[in-house]
């Protein structure tokens, strides 16, 4: 997998575009070869065909707003397509100023919402702030990385979305993709390391705290659930366990405690159906699996000497 960044870039005013182009490539850091893939697209019909087509290999999206990507954009939610996005505002199809939802772990608003645009992930900037695009290209990626699975739908819905599945499967293996290429391109650090301490879980409130355990809980089974079985599939649950353990910034210790009322809850299912319990003990494989990978995690996202300060300290 390559490590540059696959940025889809969607301004029919040649003037921004040049100017996002510009200064991708002038990103102070290094060579734009190194760091960006650039596709141009300025016909509304290419560009939605373009999404389609190669949708499992763009990292970003840099939206002109105008009516044209605004119907664009509705038609890509509605097919279920969740991508990280900048969104920047046209002088003629202002952004109307609302209040931003932060908490990222929460369900999307209703699309009539218009503070929402695409997804609770996106970047809304003024033209006057594409000078710090790979800023923003940065902070888009890391709030799509925040975005939980249940965000894609509105859970106060009575029944599912049309592609409301296919849009929560799509989400799960983009993230899967781009962790993969940001471990590739700076280990833990940059992106990765830019963590937001609101979703720290020693900063949630009480109902929050047992939420997130829950969902944890709930993931730690399926993994348990899985461990001898499918290796690929095994190891994606635990990726996107790990993930989220990290993003929380979870101890160990609290890890534990999951395994344990999971292993106890077991024991108790095998007592009553008169089976010998020490098949669980094998379980502490998973257990040492889960706690190595998120201790590296933890031990790699110790900024180095020479990342760029940009990188661990972005500025608006």
């Amino acid at each position: 997998m390559s490590s540059r960044l696959y940025i889809c870039i969607f301004a029919p005013d040649s003037a921004v575009s040049e100017s996002v182009t510009k200064w991708l490539k002038d990103d102070g850091v290094v060579e734009s070869s190194d760091r960006h893939y650039l596709h141009i697209i300025e016909s509304d019909t290419e560009f939605n065909h373009f999404i389609i087509e190669n949708k499992e290999k763009i990292d970003c999206l840099v939206i002109l707003y105008n009516d044209t990507s605004h119907h664009i954009i509705n038609n890509l939610y509605e097919e279920g397509l969740l991508l990280p996005a900048v969104i920047i505002e046209s002088p003629d199809y202002p952004i109307e100023e609302a209040e931003y939802q932060t908490d990222l772990t929460q369900e999307i608003p209703p699309k009539q919402n218009l503070s929402i645009i695409y997804h609770v992930g996106e970047i809304k900037i003024k033209p006057e702030q594409i000078k710090n695009i790979t800023i923003h290209v940065d902070k888009a990626i890391t709030q799509f990385l925040y975005l939980a699975p249940s965000c894609a739908v509105s859970e106060k819905q009575t029944s599912p979305p049309p592609k409301s599945e296919e849009r929560q499967n799509f989400l799960l293996l983009q993230q899967r993709r781009l962790a993969s290429k940001l471990k590739e391109r700076l280990g833990y650090l940059g992106i990765y390391y830019n963590r937001n301490p609101e979703y720290f879980y020693r900063n949630l409130t009480p109902e929050e705290r047992q939420e997130c355990l829950g969902q944890l809980a709930s993931q730690y089974r399926e993994v348990i659930i899985l461990y001898f079985g499918e290796e690929n599939e095994v190891n994606q649950l635990i990726d996107q366990f790990v993930n989220q353990c990290f993003f929380a910034d979870l101890s160990v210790s609290q890890i534990l405690e999951i395994h344990m009322e999971l292993m106890d809850e077991f024991a108790q299912q095998l007592k009553l159906e008169g089976r010998n319990e020490e098949v669980l003990l094998d379980y502490r494989l998973a257990l040492i699996d889960i706690i190595a990978h998120l201790c590296e995690m933890y031990r790699r996202s110790i900024p180095r000497e020479d990342l760029p300060f940009e990188v661990l300290f972005p500025v608006d």
